[in-house]
């Protein structure tokens, strides 16, 4: 189903294979349709990925995960299955898999076969460990490679086990890296003509957002811990109470924190020797921290923020969804965008595509696909060149 008229993007012409499931193939298919790329998605013939049946109180994760794409349903433990995708590979720019390492040699699909037909086909394999190592083997979810690649030591209050973010962030990261080398090993095909594997981690991904943890380890030994709503020695940075709600003030800086003591009524703050500049208030954090709040305690979060903004001090709202929704920036810049004619969810709306290119932008061309197969015919039919006769019977047997 078309949903606006929308550039094609600067992907528009590459052919895309997604024959993952759940969150971090799929994830990277998003991305390169968003921009442009044909995506054929492969999902096993019934119940098809289990993320159309994923959200909480209603299954529309896979409104955002699948849009872009189209679905055919083609059974890969199958020999018929596997030659199916073999031909619809033999066609394509890029296959993406998130399966367990050896599952695509299992089903004669390896790298390696597949490039005797497609020497420039590009292989995007994500898993939870890689493709090598002692752990290649093992069965890998986000959560674990958030664990492992330090993620789930540092988040959470001090006294408490480790928290975890509210969404797949290990699968996200391991999706758009995956992403990123697909990209990159584009540019060396356009170069060569050769293809190649990509390999994404889960928990290399989170390894790569960790920052400095493991070379602050050790040049000093010391290890990061779970510091709540802080960062340890950056102040003041903090979420703040108000008299209606909470609001975020980061104003570690040498002048924006003077800003803020203007702000506050008090300039001679910003002089006083306990918090003249950044290593004082570093050490002397939590009575800082305990001062601001003091003052936004008296202050409402509309007048908080028309402080910040007079003062030139980052500063912000905690957004929920209804927040989002209801901010003309977003808006303007089309954050979220709507798909006013959806057949199960009219006026859905839903994030937009990211980030924006000035000439060839990427954007939400078409819906998810609304049922498991929905595409056979087409890419089946015409693009393999399938009669319906054949069609009829590799759906027979469960095939298709």
């Amino acid at each position: 189903m078309e949903v606006q008229a929308v550039a094609n993007g600067p992907l528009e012409g590459l052919i895309v294979v997604e024959a993952g499931q759940l969150i971090a193939g799929p994830f990277c298919g998003q991305l390169l349709g968003d921009m442009g790329a044909t995506v054929i998605k492969i999902e096993p013939p019934g119940k098809g990925d289990p993320m159309r049946a994923w959200g909480r109180g209603a299954p529309v994760w896979w409104e955002v995960i699948a849009r872009n794409k189209r679905s055919v349903s083609i059974d890969l433990r199958k020999p018929e299955g596997q030659d199916l995708a073999r031909r619809l590979i033999d066609g394509a720019d890029i296959l993406i898999e998130n399966f367990r390492p050896g599952t695509l040699e299992g089903w004669g699909l390896a790298p390696g076969r597949l490039h005797e037909t497609n020497p420039g086909l590009i292989v995007v394999r994500m898993s939870g460990y890689g493709q090598t190592g002692p752990y290649a083997d093992r069965a890998g979810f986000g959560g674990i490679g958030e664990a492992m690649g330090g993620w789930r030591n540092i988040v959470g209050e001090p006294d408490r086990p480790p928290a975890r973010m509210g969404v797949s962030i290990g699968d996200t990261l391991a999706a758009t890296y995956g992403c990123i080398g697909a990209l990159a090993a584009l540019r060396h095909r356009d170069a060569t003509g050769q293809g190649q594997v990509v390999d994404s981690a889960l928990y290399e991904a989170v390894l790569q957002a960790m920052e400095s943890l493991v070379p602050e380890y050790v040049a000093t030994g010391q290890s990061r811990e779970r510091s709540g709503a802080i960062l340890p020695g950056i102040a003041p940075s903090n979420v703040y109470p108000c008299t209606d709600g909470e609001f975020l003030i980061g104003a570690n800086g040498e002048g924006v924190f003077r800003r803020l003591c203007q702000a506050m009524g008090q300039p001679d703050l910003a002089d006083h020797p306990r918090y003249c500049d950044h290593a004082s208030r570093g050490r002397n954090q939590t009575e800082l921290d305990e001062l601001i709040a003091g003052w936004t305690r008296t202050l409402s979060v509309d007048a908080l923020e028309a402080l910040m903004l007079e003062h030139g001090v980052p500063a912000g709202r905690i957004y929920k969804p209804g927040d989002m929704l209801a901010d003309p920036h977003f808006a303007a810049r089309e954050a979220i965008v709507e798909l006013p004619d959806h057949p199960r969810w009219p006026g859905l709306k839903m994030q937009g595509v990211f980030p924006k290119l000035s000439l060839t932008p990427g954007g939400v061309r078409s819906i998810a696909p609304q049922s498991v197969g929905e595409d056979n015919q087409d890419i089946l039919g015409e693009r393999l060149g399938l009669d319906e006769a054949t069609l009829s019977r590799l759906a027979a047997a469960g095939i298709i």
